[in-house]
């Protein structure tokens, strides 16, 4: 079945998707990613929320004996759910590599990638290597670097070409 979509593209799709809400990102101090992702990155933080263990929660998300806070944080058209999950105790940090399967990253537009680069640096986000750039096509002099943060999470600057020095 077609269905235009929001911006007038034909979807083939059945489930008939309104919107995007956030995306969530578990972390392991929810203090540490509130510091990162207000205070660094400029979101303004919504609220914080604490669930104890209920039937709910576990078949919320799938895992027995979950406890967790949450705080939400927007910015720049974009919500990002932070989840520091209290319980089950066996919860460990993944640091999956940008090839492994269920890796995921956000990707943010950067006016300055170097400024960008040595404000996040002090919290502990780190580069995966130097920044790219696109050699040709739709986004040509586009800048690119990947960061992973203290847990494993992955980011993304991208600076358009009018703005590389």
């Amino acid at each position: 079945m077609n269905r235009p979509n929001p911006i007038g593209i034909a979807s083939r799709s059945p489930v008939a998707i309104s919107s995007l809400d956030h995306t969530g990102i578990t972390v392991s101090s929810l203090e540490q990613a509130l510091h990162f992702w207000v205070k660094v990155l400029g979101f303004a933080h919504l609220y914080t929320w604490t669930f104890e263990n209920t039937p709910f929660i576990e078949k919320l998300v799938g895992v027995p004996g979950a406890a967790l806070s949450i705080a939400m944080v927007e910015g720049y058209g974009h919500k990002i759910e932070l989840l520091e999950y209290h319980a089950p105790a066996d919860r460990k940090v993944i640091k999956p590599r940008a090839c492994d399967a269920g890796s995921i990253h956000v990707a943010l537009y950067v006016h300055d990638m170097d400024a960008a680069l040595a404000a996040v640096a002090e919290g502990g986000w780190m580069p995966v290597a130097e920044p790219q750039t696109v050699a040709d096509g739709d986004r040509k002099g586009t800048r690119l670097i990947y960061l992973r943060g203290p847990d494993g999470v992955t980011i993304e600057f991208m600076q358009r070409p009018h703005a590389n020095h």
